[in-house]
């Protein structure tokens, strides 16, 4: 690999740390995978005292170093840093600017001192490059210089064991042994010249560092005596920081892929003159880099393939085996952590594994949080399932609510279904769980109870309803046929008879609805709110009913007027034959038709203490106490009622009836007041269309004429009485006129055509006349002929006789008067009509027997 990549200035001249060279440096050289396994060797020495050309020599870099044809001047400005080659393990050395330089000056030594305290605040070998011949100087020694770096080495909080590792350059004559001790006690010298705080009055130099002196040949004069000295030296540095090495103190090492960081903050604390506190930068340099680990960990898991399908399935739905899977990817993060941050502090460490630990577990739990909505709702879809399915027993359409034996009632399903769905969600819950998480479901659990009781109570309130709603329709199907026809009767037992069957209708429903709802474990409040609804539907079906039919008030009573008026008590149609009395019929009639109002004005469900008051009303209507009487058919006698005093007409000018709610008043006093009103208008003309028929029926059966009449007749017709009486054969010709005459008027029907009125009966009658006249003409030439022919004796004459009657009947006059007598059957005046046609048919046979 090329030189140019192995090395970077780390610090300018200027004193900028270059942050991005030493980052791209550690990735170059794989510093983060070293761990703690890499030694740091810097070098300190005057300038132009060939620090580069020994580090070159000595690791193998590849440093600038100075042309001495070109004269001595400052090669190496600032802080550089390089990888040694082929030496394990990993080696950065540092090469420093030279001390003591003519290019800043004898007053411009702020820098030497800052990089020579980060070079021993960073290294774990300094190395001090020094002449032989300034042994025993002053300012050519450096003394000031290290008297200054150990005084702001008091200032470091238990500092770690620094090798310093002096390099006697061009060796002289004098032996090393010689020189060793001078400068170990020109260093006792200045450590023990500085002021020190009085806890560390007592501290020893060698508490702080190691000291080694080397010495080295000249290397242009003995060059391969100098090379084999570099050679041996290099030996030591092999496994470097192995126990007993020459770097062996490892304390406040930092991992490699924190050391550009802690290098940063070192010289950042240097430059700005503070106190470096070496465990408070371990320490702040753990905390950083270990977030910076934990930060980078998070990032991975977040774009894990493994874990994004797994998040993708979790959205999708249930996952199983949720737990396990994300707890493999948790694990894998904190070994991964665990790894990176292993030579960081413990402590730091440890705590930033736990917020590690938090994130990850962080990131993992919003799906964990989905997936446990997802069994929730599986959890009770299940319970919704098994509780459609638990066989709970329900209204059917053709009766009430069933209960099977061996079917479990609603509340035992329900625990049982509840029971199994809690169990299937624990058990997927605890599937999801991430081992060492801290998770729990209890509040899905809880909301999982929550949507439970929900769903149950809307199906139990649903089913409640559902069976309260078919009690109640069964209840109002049984009420509405009964009530309908007790009020179509419209007697007094009316309502007594409608609130017994109100009262024996919903105890048998209270019945059924108990024995429907007692799976169902309803309280007694419930029970009672359920039980007093049926009783209320009860009454509104009566009520119903009752409406309906007051709004047809009028119609009804005129029904009731109509069928009591036009029927007698055995429902036969009345014929109005002059003896019917029509004024007592009519009042029987306005008092059904009034009683019928009384029912309809007012619900009477409830028992009422005293008096019918609507009826007391409503019998003003009526005049006299026979119309009290009628509507008070049960009144304990006639002189109680008597003696009570009428009700006054002004109770039926208000709004309400006494002691009736104005809730349940049908139809007002005034409304019914003015509907007895039109049913009187409009019935009087039934009542006179019965009068008129009377009277016509009376006028059309009465066939003699006034007493002066018949005076007048026998008066004025004695003459002609007489003249038929001497003249016998004018007497046979008027009594057959009379007789053919007779027959004519029945076979006319003239009675019944006369009963349309005189004009309409002539003109009927003057139509069928002359066709009528022929065929009784014909018919009897016709028996005339047949008798004469078959007639041999008196016996063969009572044979004809019986003949010709038969043959009439089968010709169409015994029918045609049989007909005709049938139609006028149901009148009266046709009684007498079928009389006399029998009259004339004997009449006829006796006319035929004289022709014979």
């Amino acid at each position: 690999m090329n030189g140019a990549l192995q090395q970077i200035q780390l610090i300018d001249g200027e004193g900028n740390y270059n942050l991005t060279g030493i980052e791209s440096f550690a990735r170059r050289v794989k510093l983060a995978e070293c761990g703690l396994s890499y030694a740091v060797i810097a070098i300190m020495g005057p300038q132009s005292s060939g620090k580069s050309t020994l580090l070159n020599h000595l690791f193998g870099t590849k440093f600038v170093e100075m042309d001495a044809l070109r004269g001595r001047s400052q090669t190496t400005k600032g802080v550089w840093l390089a990888r040694a080659p082929n030496v394990e393990p990993t080696t950065l050395v540092m090469d420093l600017e030279g001390t003591d330089g003519r290019e800043r000056g004898e007053d411009d030594t702020t820098f030497e001192k800052q990089s020579s305290l980060f070079a021993l605040a960073v290294a774990d070998v300094l190395l001090i490059n020094m002449w032989c011949h300034d042994i025993g100087r002053e300012h050519a020694a450096n003394k000031p210089l290290l008297k200054i770096v150990f005084q702001m080495m008091m200032r470091l909080f238990t500092p770690r064991k620094t090798k310093l590792l002096f390099i006697i350059r061009d060796k002289t004559k004098t032996p090393l042994e010689t020189l060793e001790p001078i400068l170990r006690e020109d260093i006792h010298k200045i450590w023990d010249s500085l002021p020190k705080p009085n806890k560390e009055k007592e501290v020893l130099f060698e508490d702080f560092f190691q000291i080694e002196v080397v010495a080295l040949s000249n290397f242009e004069e003995k060059e391969e005596q100098f090379r084999d000295q570099v050679a041996e030296l290099r030996g030591r540095f092999q496994n470097s920081i192995a126990p007993g090495g020459i770097a062996g103190d490892r304390r406040g090492v930092v991992p490699g892929t924190a050391l550009a960081l802690s290098m940063q903050e070192m010289w950042k604390v240097i430059k700005d003159n503070k106190d470096l506190d070496l465990p408070a930068h371990k320490i702040m340099v753990a905390t950083v880099r270990c977030e910076e680990i934990a930060a980078e960990k998070i990032a991975e898991l977040k774009s894990n393939q493994h874990w994004l399908e797994l998040e993708r399935k979790t959205q999708l739905g249930p996952v199983a085996g949720f737990g396990k899977q994300a707890g493999d990817l948790l694990k894998a993060v904190l070994t991964g952590y665990d790894t990176e941050a292993a030579f960081f502090d413990e402590s730091v460490r440890a705590e930033k594994r736990k917020g590690l630990f938090t994130s990850a577990v962080g990131v993992i739990h919003e799906s964990f949080t989905t997936l446990l909505g997802h069994r929730r709702a599986e959890a009770l879809d299940k319970f919704k399932a098994e509780l459609a399915a638990s066989g709970v027993p329900s209204t059917s359409s053709d009766g009430p609510p069933s209960k099977d034996a061996d079917v479990p009632g609603f509340a035992e399903a329900r625990r049982r279904c509840t029971e199994n769905a809690l169990k299937a969600f624990d058990k997927a819950a605890a599937d999801a769980l991430v081992s060492g998480a801290g998770w729990d479901y209890l509040r899905t659990r809880q909301k999982l109870q929550r949507d439970i009781d929900a769903h149950a109570t809307a199906v139990r309130t649903e089913r409640l309803a559902a069976i309260q709603t078919k009690a109640k329709d069964t209840l109002q199907g049984k009420l509405a046929e009964p009530a309908s026809s007790l009020l179509d009767a419209a007697s007094s037992e009316t309502w007594p008879g409608l609130r017994e069957l109100l009262a024996r209708e919903t105890a048998h429903a209270k019945q059924e609805l108990a024995a429907a709802v007692a799976g169902f474990e309803v309280e007694a409040e419930e029970s009672g709110a359920l039980e007093g609804a049926l009783e209320d539907a009860g009454r509104e079906a009566v009520e119903k009913r009752a409406k309906e039919e007051s709004t047809q008030a009028l119609i009804r009573m005129k029904e009731r007027f109509n069928t009591l008026f036009g029927r007698d008590s055995e429902s036969m149609p009345r014929t109005w034959a002059g003896k019917e009395d029509i004024r007592a019929i009519t009042r029987e009639a306005r008092i059904g038709a009034l009683r019928l109002l009384s029912v309809l004005a007012a619900v009477r469900l409830d028992d009422i203490d005293g008096p019918d008051t609507v009826a007391e009303a409503l019998e003003t209507l009526l005049e006299g106490q026979e119309g009290s009487m009628a509507l008070h058919p049960h009144s304990e006698g006639g002189s109680a009622a008597g003696a009570k005093e009428a009700p006054s007409r002004n109770a039926l000018a208000g709004a309400t009836w006494e002691n009736i709610p104005s809730s349940a008043t049908l139809l007002t006093p005034s409304a019914c007041r003015s509907l007895w009103r039109q049913l009187k208008a409009e019935t009087e003309y039934t009542i006179s269309s019965a009068i008129a028929a009377q009277e016509a029926h009376k006028r059309n059966n009465s066939w003699l004429p006034p007493p002066w009449a018949i005076v007048a007749m026998i008066v004025l017709g004695f003459n002609e009485f007489m003249a038929l009486v001497r003249n016998p054969l004018l007497l046979c010709v008027v009594v057959a006129a009379y007789y053919v005459g007779r027959a004519l008027w029945v076979q006319l029907d003239a009675s019944a055509e006369f009963e349309n009125g005189l004009v309409p009966g002539l003109l009927s009658i003057s139509a069928k006349f002359v066709p009528t006249l022929l065929r009784l003409l014909k018919r009897l030439y016709e028996d005339g002929q047949h008798t004469v022919q078959h007639a041999t004796g008196i016996q063969m004459h009572d044979f004809a006789a019986s003949n010709s009657s038969t043959t009439w009947e089968q010709n169409g006059y015994g029918d045609d008067v049989s007909s005709r007598a049938t139609g006028v059957a149901s009148r009266p005046v046709r009684h007498r009509g079928s009389a006399a046609q029998s009259s004339g048919m004997a009449d006829v046979r006796k006319v035929q027997t004289d022709s014979s």
